[in-house]
């Protein structure tokens, strides 16, 4: 009994009568190749069984062609536009994702390595800021598999990052306030351990400095990201009665914070206080006023870290470590020129 001979992309091109690149381009990447020539190809592949073979020599090279993504919360607002990005280049690439919902666990970010290790998944997308929980602990076999990190470094390691240039899009925030006449800029989301935070709080500092305007350590205080902590920093300051004119917030949950605490005290904004974000999440329009924020460009962030990915998965080394995206001023309702009188 004679063995068929399996079929190879040539002969697929040769049926078809189109390139070998094509060919690839036509299973890889659909979306850019023209309906006739995808056709072709596609009856060209069903003839030979080309895709049958193809996936055989992917379980032998004991590759899944499945991403593992993990997130702190899918239900971050931040997190679904990232996502449509992540798995629309997956999905042109042959590729599909499994999302693991971490809930901030260690425990559940260790369970979700058992895709890595029993070979469910060839790659990580890292939402979470730091290595999975698992990894490089003593008596753990779990393999370093490519990773990227996305929306926040990961700190201390060459993980390679795509993000939003946090430092350069928060300086442009500030100097948008500054440009509106205010000097006394509150800065609501310090922190000592989000890489996020402390980078839109550098941005926030270089943009006062640099308009030679004296920084109040009073104005900057802690925040997490919550709407909560934006109306507690709020409240904080009434507190004292230290008042800025505008609050530059750390992201937009924080802003809504400011502006309900501001609201109940029964201010007019943004005649008595101007309020700024920052990612421009949906309901950052909605909110009256709507706010004023930087828009992060998401779905060309989560493009951008599975191109990468499965470049590092192809053996390929990225020309960057880190690649940064230029964020939007969005200009609505929740900033003026500051009170007079």
């Amino acid at each position: 009994m004679q063995h068929r001979k399996l079929a190879t992309i040539e002969d697929v091109a040769a049926i078809a009568g189109v390139s070998i690149a094509t060919v690839s381009r036509a299973i890889n990447e659909p979306t850019k190749v023209a309906d006739e020539t995808r056709r072709k190809v596609t009856e060209a592949v069903a003839r030979t069984g080309y895709t049958t073979n193809a996936m055989a020599r992917s379980l032998r090279m004991r590759r899944s062609n499945m991403i593992l993504i993990l997130a702190p919360d899918v239900g971050d607002p931040n997190f679904s536009n990232i996502l449509v990005g992540l798995e629309t280049e997956a999905s042109k690439r042959g590729y599909g994702v499994l999302i693991g919902n971490t809930q901030n666990d260690p425990t559940r970010e260790t369970d979700y390595l058992r895709f890595i290790n029993s070979n469910q998944a060839d790659g990580l997308i890292l939402l979470t800021g730091h290595l999975p929980y698992g990894i490089g602990e003593q008596g753990n076999t779990v393999r370093l598999p490519p990773m990227v990190a996305v929306n926040e470094p990961v700190s201390n390691s060459d993980v390679p990052f795509v993000g939003v240039d946090n430092f350069e899009g928060a300086r442009i925030a500030a100097e948008h306030l500054i440009a509106q006449g205010h000097h006394r800029i509150a800065f609501i989301g310090h922190s000592t351990s989000k890489a996020v935070n402390m980078l839109r709080e550098q941005g926030y500092r270089a943009a006062l400095s640099g308009a030679g305007i004296t920084i109040d350590p009073r104005l900057i205080l802690d925040g997490d990201g919550t709407t909560e902590s934006g109306r507690a920093a709020t409240e904080h300051m009434f507190v004292r009665d230290v008042l800025p004119t505008a609050f530059l917030c750390v992201n937009d949950a924080t802003a809504l914070g400011v502006i309900i605490s501001l609201s109940a005290r029964k201010y007019d904004l943004p005649r008595d206080f101007s309020v700024m974000g920052f990612d421009d999440i949906s309901f950052a329009s909605f909110v009256t006023p709507s706010l004023t924020t930087m828009k992060q460009p998401r779905h060309k962030i989560g493009e951008g870290a599975m191109d990468l990915l499965l470049a590092l998965l192809a053996g390929e080394t990225p020309a960057k470590n880190e690649v940064l995206l230029r964020s939007e001023l969005i200009v609505r309702n929740s900033v003026s020129g500051p009170r007079r009188g």
